[in-house]
């Protein structure tokens, strides 16, 4: 182990009682569950029996974009058990509602542990997986460390570094060979996360695409989705799709610009994290006093409502499929975008912010074939959002042609599921093994960026 892993591993040891009281905090914002704490410590364990593939997805994107993959991977191994870790509860209640319910059958959930040597150590222990998988960006050295030392087959799927992550990691480099070194299999989702994840380490590293790319369409509840449609009536609808701090003022400013010439217009905010829907709501309440609502509260998008504040998870296909325009959110701010593929299988009209960086390539391929528009940013605020949205709800073709292109944006990695579901398979050891490995992912402390001793 380099310099840099002892150091790590020194540095969580210490900070491992500060973790404790750390979690404990999250339990009273909402952002842990009280009665599964003890996971985050790496607790919990309850091993079944055979094979068992561990499958780690950080959050709700993560959770969403491997849920084929496991599908895939379950229907060509039908003796298979998987142990599904995720960092957030949110990531946590997707699953829950996604899993079918034959698959939920073979499917453990777990909180991931901190990366606290002896923590890590009793997770691995008690679950003993035979081969693993981590989606996207995690990279946690003493995790690694351990997985290392127990030889478990591992593989780095969809693999993300950006170039701000890329960046701090080349300040540890021998502790980004380390982590990197350790995967039998590395598929990055671009081929710039490909040269970035190769230089520090992933030599072998390869790309078949983007998961995100490869989807299926955003499930919907029939009934709920009868009710939408009735309360809507004939209205047209702009959506302000996962939204993030700063965009939902430019999405109400774009709205009372479109009021003269769209005086129906209803504009339905979904912000990224639904904890956020009071103040999202109040913020709309004040500029528009009397014609807010919030789902959560009981509200409906009825006569009189202009602004719609949607803060529930997991509806998102909802609203895509009543909505004539949708920005995606993430991409007016410096967040760098949320996938604008989920409204393009849905028939959406896609708008884009200059900020998109998290789906660069997507995202390309949708300009280059006309399957979205650039909103710059602009003066007055939400100007250039209003003229973007009024441009796409007056002209009924041009709505047609973006959606037409889009389609075939969304649908190019059909097959891209099964290919890596089989690759996953083959790293697991033949028999039924009652497991001995390790796992892996890609960016220290997770979702991108180095946290926690590296920052």
């Amino acid at each position: 182990m380099s310099l840099a892993g002892l150091g790590w591993a020194l540095g969580a040891r210490l900070v491992a009682p500060l973790l404790a009281l750390h979690v404990r905090r999250r339990v009273r914002i909402g952002k842990e569950i009280a009665g599964r704490i003890g996971e985050r410590q790496g607790g919990g364990a309850a091993r079944p029996p055979g094979r068992l593939f561990w499958l780690h997805a950080a959050s709700v994107g993560e959770t969403i974009s491997a849920l084929p993959v496991l599908e895939a991977m379950a229907a060509r191994d039908a003796g298979l058990r998987f142990l599904v870790t995720t960092g957030t509860v949110t990531g946590a209640e997707m699953l829950g509602r996604r899993l079918a319910p034959g698959l939920a059958a073979r499917v453990d959930h777990r909180f991931m542990p901190l990366d606290v040597p002896g923590w890590v150590a009793r997770f691995l222990a008690g679950w003993r997986p035979d081969a693993a998988a981590f989606v996207e960006s995690e990279l946690w050295p003493n995790l690694l460390a351990a997985a290392r030392g127990r030889g478990l087959p591992m593989a780095l799927v969809n693999g993300r570094m950006s170039s701000r992550s890329f960046a701090r990691w080349r300040r540890a480099p021998a502790l980004a060979g380390e982590a990197l070194g350790s995967f039998r299999l590395v598929l990055a989702r671009s081929e710039g996360d490909r040269r970035r994840l190769a230089t520090l380490g992933a030599a072998g590293a390869l790309c078949w695409g983007d998961l995100k790319a490869a989807a299926p369409p955003l499930p919907v509840d029939a009934a709920a989705l009868a009710r939408l449609r009735a309360a809507v009536g004939g209205r047209p609808v702009f959506l302000a799709a996962s939204t993030h701090p700063g965009e939902e003022a430019l999405a109400v400013a774009a709205h009372r610009a479109l009021v003269p010439r769209f005086p129906d217009l209803l504009t339905v905010l979904v912000p990224r994290h639904p904890e956020r829907g009071e103040g999202v709501a109040a913020e709309a309440e004040a500029v528009l006093p009397g014609a807010v609502a919030r789902r959560t509260a009981g509200g409906a998008p009825g006569p009189g409502v202009s602004v719609y504040v949607a803060d529930t998870l997991g509806e998102l296909g909802l609203f895509y499929r009543v909505a004539q325009v949708a920005l995606i959110g993430g991409s007016l701010v410096p967040h760098g975008g949320q996938n604008p593929l989920e409204a393009a299988r849905l028939g959406c009209p896609i708008l884009l912010g200059p900020h998109t960086g998290n789906f660069e390539e997507a995202v390309d391929r949708l300009l280059a074939a006309g399957g979205a528009l650039r909103v710059p940013l602009g003066t007055p605020p939400g100007g250039a959002l209003a003229d973007a949205v009024a441009g796409v709800l007056s002209d009924e073709a041009r709505a047609q042609a973006l959606t037409k292109a889009a389609s075939g944006i969304a649908d190019a990695h059909a097959g891209l599921p099964g290919r890596v579901a089989e690759a996953l398979l083959d790293l697991l050891p033949p028999g039924q093994g009652s497991g001995s490995g390790v796992l892996v992912g890609t960016g220290p402390g997770g979702r991108d960026a180095p946290q926690g001793p590296i920052a």
